[in-house]
């Protein structure tokens, strides 16, 4: 769900620029852009990052006229996502977004911080994405690669040798690929946005030095389907979404305890509805 609001928000405040605002005032050369979000769960790539509970989320994003722009978003976490002890993911952005024909190339570097977690828990992942548009389509692609590290790395064979908390791999290094398209358009005559957004991971089928993933399976797709509600004369958009992967039970056994609710056991990458209320500014 991150990377769809990040996302979407680039595509949208590229495809809108009114023509009329360019002929009569000159861009500014630094724009400063945000948002803060309430969320019935924190799922990343169709994972929950907060045990199946709500989240606190916000970022900004400093963006120069020349195309380079700095950025930072966090949330809390709880249960799978807290990578030794940290209770926030805190994301460093940067990078650099050009116009490419009708739409834009985004080139850039994630830097996933978890404070107060366990050491070797930090990890840095480039991407690029194309935004464009179809009739009335906003179109968005990307891949983001995470090279070898030690911090998503395959440590453990099984959640059972994790909970021995003796590795069979100590200081093993994998790496990390997510391929993803996003895709929003207005529904006519309404407020509403339509969105759909796809994914597939490919990387460590095991467990991390800290117990986690970003692979859980090795292999996985995950989607989402959803509307977005803007509430005219403010700053708030109220969205609604169903999240789903083709993880299963079966292929998820062998991350046990591990990959489960802290609460009752049942599965973190199951279906589910999420809900979120967003103030930009």
């Amino acid at each position: 769900m991150k990377y769809l609001s990040i996302a979407a928000a680039g595509l949208a405040a590229f495809v809108a620029l009114p023509a009329a605002a360019q002929d009569t005032a000159p861009p500014k050369a630094v724009t400063v852009t945000g948002s803060v979000a309430l969320v019935s769960d924190y799922r990343l790539r169709g994972v929950s990052q907060t045990d199946k509970e709500g989240a606190v989320q916000g970022g900004f994003t400093i963006a120069h006229s020349s195309g380079l722009y700095v950025g930072t978003w966090a949330s809390n976490l709880s249960g799978w996502g807290t990578f030794g002890g940290s209770n926030m993911e805190l994301d460093l952005i940067g990078g650099y977004k050009m116009p490419l024909g009708g739409g834009a190339v985004d080139v850039g570097l994630t830097w996933y911080m978890y404070p107060g977690g366990a050491s070797k828990t930090d990890f840095a992942e480039p991407y690029v994405k194309l935004s464009g548009t179809a009739g009335p389509v906003s179109l968005l692609a990307g891949v983001a690669y995470a090279p070898k590290q030690e911090a998503i790395g395959k440590w453990y064979k099984s959640g059972a040798e994790y909970a021995t908390g003796v590795p069979s791999r100590p200081g093993a290094k994998s790496d990390n690929i997510y391929l993803w398209g996003d895709f929003s358009s207005a529904i006519p005559t309404t407020p509403l946005t339509a969105k759909a957004h796809i994914g597939y991971s490919d990387g460590n089928d095991g467990l991390g030095p800290n117990g986690t993933s970003p692979a859980p399976t090795g292999k996985y797709w995950d989607w989402m389907l959803g509307a977005d509600l803007a509430i005219k004369g403010t700053p708030l958009t109220l969205s609604a979404a169903y999240v789903d992967t083709d993880i299963s039970k079966a292929e998820s056994a062998y991350l046990q305890p591990n990959f489960s609710s802290t609460k009752d056991g049942s599965t973190i990458a199951g279906s589910t509805a999420l809900f979120s209320v967003t103030a930009a500014f």
